[in-house]
């Protein structure tokens, strides 16, 4: 877990910084509008949960949303095959930079889940894989350049229909 914060401080860049910056001043805001109201207790209540909120629920949204914004990619998968031989899964495609910016890095996130004949399922299934796998890419890719990739997911030896789920994060 250490890492995971050490690495996620470590990759912060300017815009995560303004957005942080911006959503805490928006919190000392409405902290200040609630004790200036304190006197209306009801209003004074509901504008310290909404400060709350935004510094909670903003934060993670708008680091999202603007990670997306600003690291757009886009996945083709060329061949999704169960080797016969190993025990393993075979993901080929190649990930394109659809942004303005260079791209240093990419984590590339595969998911296998299964296939149900129940519609409920389906929709549930993705969110929960049963085999996961993740690929580094440490090549700098510039905006509109595509870069193939080649991700093994072992052991696999699910013989049954399965679905597979991509996710590109890149920095």
């Amino acid at each position: 877990m250490k890492a995971k914060i050490i690495d996620f401080i470590h990759h912060l860049i300017i815009y995560d910084y303004l957005l942080f910056g911006g959503i805490f001043v928006l919190f000392l805001l409405l902290l200040v509008l609630a004790i200036a109201l304190r006197h209306k207790m009801a209003f004074a209540i509901v504008f310290v949960i909404l400060a709350f909120s935004v510094l909670t629920a903003g934060s993670v949204v708008g680091y999202i949303q603007l990670h997306h914004y600003l690291f757009k990619n886009k996945i083709i998968l060329h061949k999704v095959k169960a080797l016969e031989f190993t025990e393993a899964l075979l993901i080929k495609g190649d990930i394109n930079n659809t942004s303005k910016r260079s791209f240093k890095e990419c984590t590339i996130y595969a998911g296998v889940h299964k296939v149900s004949h129940y519609k409920y399922l389906n929709h549930l299934y993705p969110y929960v894989p049963f085999k996961k796998g993740s690929l580094t890419l440490t090549k700098t890719i510039a905006p509109g350049e595509s870069v193939p990739f080649k991700l093994f997911v072992e052991p696999f030896r699910y013989d049954k229909e399965y679905n597979i789920t991509i996710k590109g994060e890149c920095r």
